[in-house]
């Protein structure tokens, strides 16, 4: 039985780890064959969590292979779209297309508004807003030129509510639903189709580790995993403090594949019930 994108190629940022890698194996398993592109080193204003390295993106290209899948990755930066530009061009070169665009990669950061810094509001937006963008525009060429396909683009819950010290988070990830409607609009015609999904807090390093705990459980001194799915669990209708990074992987599925033919300019959550409360 063929697999839902048997037979198609998608673009991923962010793939070294975490929700990237998820979303590459996940459309592997279903049949895709997977571009690849990861800064794989760190953001001068994210200090929460360790930074992706290139030998989590030879992981991911390890795993993706075991599937009997193509891979083609790059270390590349969002915010240059030079390189994201050669990374997409040379992965159709090697792999005859492009029919799915996933602009996951983005970082995040706690700062109240007050205490943000230029250069920290700068970066966030640089990554998580202006690198989307750059996403978008250097792969949209190439589904024009193969009659249509699906944009997904990772949001967040904060971009659909506000949330507290996170302003500069919260803003790009707000702003990419801008991007999206724009895109599904002008791009309709062309058979391309573009959705943004809207995780809660995922089980990922990016919310699972001391520094993080400790900036949301600031009056406790010493913050525990346990005692942060106590909190989160709080947040959520569902009886689940977080969810698992195949959920995110999931949604988009549907959305990139014939399942979802029609289905373009929506905002997906993802999220547990988060904002419905």
């Amino acid at each position: 039985m063929a697999g839902r994108v048997e037979g198609k190629v998608a673009f991923i940022t962010g793939a070294a780890r975490s929700q990237g890698r998820s979303h590459a194996l996940r459309l592997a398993q279903e049949g895709a064959d997977v571009i690849a592109v990861d800064l794989c080193g760190p953001v001068e204003t994210v200090t929460m969590y360790p930074p992706a390295t290139e030998e989590d993106l030879a992981e991911t290209v390890r795993q993706v292979e075991a599937l009997d899948r193509r891979i083609v990755a790059t270390k590349a930066d969002v915010r240059d779209p030079a390189a994201l530009r050669a990374a997409v061009d040379d992965g159709v070169a090697q792999l005859g297309r492009l029919d799915i665009v996933l602009a996951n990669a983005g970082v995040f950061e706690v700062a109240p508004a007050l205490e943000l810094t230029d250069r920290a509001w700068q970066e966030m937006i640089d990554i998580n807003l202006t690198g989307v963008w750059n996403t978008c525009r250097v792969a949209l060429p190439h589904l024009v030129d193969g009659g249509g396909g699906s944009i997904v683009i990772t949001s967040s819950t904060a971009g659909l509510k506000g949330t507290p010290n996170t302003i500069h988070y919260t803003a790009a990830k707000h702003g990419v639903i801008g991007i999206m409607r724009t895109l599904a609009n002008e791009f309709g015609k062309q058979s391309i189709r573009v959705n943004t999904v809207h995780p809660t807090g995922v089980d990922t390093v990016m919310i699972q580790n001391e520094r993080t705990w400790g900036l949301f459980t600031p009056d406790d001194p010493n913050p525990t995993r346990e005692k942060f799915a106590e909190l989160f669990e709080t947040l959520h209708p569902l009886p689940v403090p977080y969810i698992d990074p195949v959920d995110i992987s999931n949604a988009i599925l549907f959305l990139v594949s014939d399942e979802a033919r029609y289905v373009t300019g929506v905002t997906l959550p993802v999220d547990a019930g988060y904002t419905v409360r």
